[in-house]
């Protein structure tokens, strides 16, 4: 089996920091990699990997204003596409674009939807409905417009977080710094329980942070931190006495929410999207609706067994348990062409 990934070329493929979707790429990528299964990964010519790397963008465009993110992506695009029929499956984790490709290569391609950032964009996604293969990355993040071939939690790697047994007396809020992410209501539950909270995530919307968020930081209670790379993360999320993820949107899945827990730390998170997956009620974190709710649960906090929360990582979400599940899903849909 020879495997084309496509990823986005927003950051490098592993990120340093943020870049959610390249950081899922290269996990799956060096898995797969691992298993013996030939991979060709298309991602930026700074990636790291160890699958066969094939780039026409130098680095990710969030990194360069210099670089004109359309033009890049049409470029990086069909270079997958123009050779399309050297692999036996495509997997596409690059969202809606690449779907309009297809026509170019009679080779299957797997689209991970990694959520929508829009209704807007469903009309690309039903024209090619019977055409890719879909995968959701939850239940609740599926479309009743759309058919799907399986449902791939994200996995983690274990290995980059730290079990820690005993909190400090803080909590975290580890995410973009918007409105979508609730950002002002983690203050708000903060403040109202006295508890120094500490934020950290890339700023992704400037006008938010200047104007909800940046007036409590002269309190001693509120402190940002900025874009966490892997090691700040895992002590952040190890030490933290609870991660809050107050949420406005429906969530496709949640990454640090799988993460925290790993480190042991239990989640308050609001009850949207996937976090009734991600999250066991009352064993793994509490699943609330509003601030007031947030702040009794935070008073339970202490009944949560925090390795509790590492074990059910270990059993859910692992790396492994990721890469043997797309590897099931590629078997499915090759047997379906004799291969």
């Amino acid at each position: 089996m020879h495997v084309a990934i496509l990823s986005p070329i927003a950051w490098r493929t592993p990120p340093r920091s943020y870049g959610p979707w390249e950081y899922i790429v290269s996990l799956l990528t060096e898995g797969l990699v691992k298993k013996g299964i030939k991979v060709t990964l298309f991602a930026t010519k700074n990636s790291i990997t160890k699958a066969n790397l094939v780039s026409v963008c130098r680095h990710g465009y969030e990194e360069d204003n210099e670089l004109i993110p359309k033009v890049w992506e049409c470029l990086h695009i069909s270079e997958l596409f123009e050779r399309g029929d050297d692999f036996d499956i495509i997997h596409n984790h690059f969202d809606f674009l690449p779907l309009t490709y297809m026509k170019m290569t009679s080779t299957p391609v797997v689209t991970t939807i990694h959520g929508f950032s829009s209704s807007k964009i469903l009309p690309v996604y039903k024209k090619y409905n019977h055409q890719s293969y879909y995968i959701s990355i939850s239940n609740a993040a599926r479309s009743p417009d759309l058919d799907y071939i399986a449902t791939v939690y994200h996995g983690i790697d274990l290995s980059q977080f730290t079990f820690s047994s005993e909190p400090e007396d803080y909590l975290l809020f580890f995410g973009r710094i918007h409105h979508d992410k609730g950002t002002k209501e983690a203050i708000k539950i903060a403040l109202k329980v006295g508890m120094k909270l500490i934020l950290a995530g890339i700023i992704q919307d400037k006008n938010y942070f200047k104007r909800e968020i940046e007036p409590f930081l002269n309190n001693n209670l509120i402190k940002y931190v900025g874009v966490a790379g892997p090691k700040k993360r895992d002590d952040l999320l190890g030490g933290a006495y609870a991660l809050l993820n107050p949420i406005n949107i429906p969530e496709a899945f949640g990454l640090s929410v799988v993460e925290a827990m790993a480190c042991g730390t239990p989640v308050i998170s609001f009850n949207k999207g996937s976090m009734s997956e991600v999250i066991v009620n009352g064993r793994t974190g509490f699943l609330v609706n509003s601030i007031e709710e947030a702040i009794k649960a935070l008073k339970k906090i202490d009944i949560i067994d925090r390795a509790e929360c590492r074990r059910w990582v270990e059993k859910k979400f692992t790396v492994e348990r990721m890469v043997d599940d797309y590897i099931k899903v590629y078997g499915s849909i090759l047997a379906k062409y004799g291969k």
